[in-house]
């Protein structure tokens, strides 16, 4: 996908920011799932999710093409916005982050702590995605999109951390990892290209969010409608083309978990482990443990890949509460 020093000039713009994330064997989620269990915890970067490393190398690869751009839009669930903020505020932007009406409390706050200025605009991201690209044309702003080279070739950094410290000894079989517009999948397969692994990859969608998930299985780009209570960083109506293409060719195979599921791997990675997951970073353990039958005594990587749920939610996600969309 990409030219080996694009990966390596992305590493070092993600280095001079913050220190490689940790790869984490837990002996109870080891037990969970009767295999060997590789845990890479994106939920510890500065803004609690993998997308940092995205808005880090998109930003300064910006600031060099475009020297005299103002300002940047972008529309997110959450940890997308916080990526673009934080990068933006580094160097000297000012950043306009829509999100959809009801979104994340605790998320939209982040953002906003980071100096953006944040707009509610429509019912669900593909809204806010039309207004954000509305607003870059009426205000001059650069639009900043969900998927992009530069973005996947940031993100690509986490999982070359993963599969350098792993090898050649405890390389995984397969890896699951969760699709949401698709830069972090995307990015998993730059990475296992560059280091020439053979991991098999596997793709986590939300059941109630299937865009990718059909589209996979179809060859071609279908929209889905998003019903999740769960995993606003799954929630997809309309997939990316460029994201599909790099899938079709290069994904291993891709699954669906319901927010049920979802919830029951929130609990079981705050039991095991004592980490937060939000709905989306607990998608790959719980597609791990859907197929954990099929995968008993092999090595397993495992992304988890932000932290960042409302209390309130989390708070009801321990107690059980149940998630079942209309």
């Amino acid at each position: 996908m990409f030219e080996p020093g694009l990966i390596d000039d992305a590493l070092r713009i993600v280095r001079t920011v913050m220190p490689a994330t940790p790869q984490q064997r837990w002996p109870l989620l080891d037990q969970r799932l009767g295999a060997q269990v590789w845990v890479k915890h994106e939920n510890h970067t500065a803004v609690g999710a993998f997308k940092l490393r995205g808005g880090l190398v998109y930003l300064d690869a910006l600031r060099r093409r475009e020297p005299g751009c103002s300002g940047v839009v972008s529309a997110t669930r959450g940890n997308h916005g916080q990526s673009i903020g934080f990068a933006a505020r580094r160097h000297g932007l000012a950043a306009s982050i829509v999100v959809p009406r009801g979104n994340s409390v605790e998320k939209n706050a982040a953002m906003r702590a980071l100096g953006v200025e944040l707009i509610e605009h429509g019912d669900d991201f593909q809204a806010a995605r039309e207004h954000a690209a509305r607003l870059a044309a009426e205000r001059g702003l650069h639009l900043v999109p969900s998927y992009h080279g530069d973005l996947v070739r940031g993100v690509a950094t986490y999982w070359l951390e993963f599969f350098a410290a792993l090898s050649p000894h405890a390389t995984p079989d397969a890896v699951f990892v969760p699709i949401g517009l698709g830069s972090g999948i995307c990015a998993c397969v730059a990475a296992r290209a560059h280091t020439g692994v053979r991991t098999k990859i596997i793709g986590v969608v939300s059941a109630h969010a299937t865009a990718y998930l059909d589209s996979f299985r179809c060859g071609r780009a279908v929209e889905a409608p998003v019903t999740t209570l769960l995993a606003d960083g799954l929630a997809c109506r309309v997939p990316d083309a460029q994201a599909l293409a790099v899938m079709m060719r290069e994904v291993d195979e891709v699954i669906a978990v319901t927010d049920l599921e979802l919830a029951q791997a929130m609990r079981a990675l705050f039991a095991d482990t004592h980490n937060v997951a939000e709905g989306a970073g607990a998608a790959a353990l719980a597609g791990a443990l859907q197929q954990r039958a099929r995968w008993a005594g092999r090595t397993l990587g495992l992304a988890l890949t932000g932290g960042n749920v409302d209390s309130a939610v989390f708070a009801q996600v321990l107690g059980g509460g149940a998630w079942a969309p209309a």
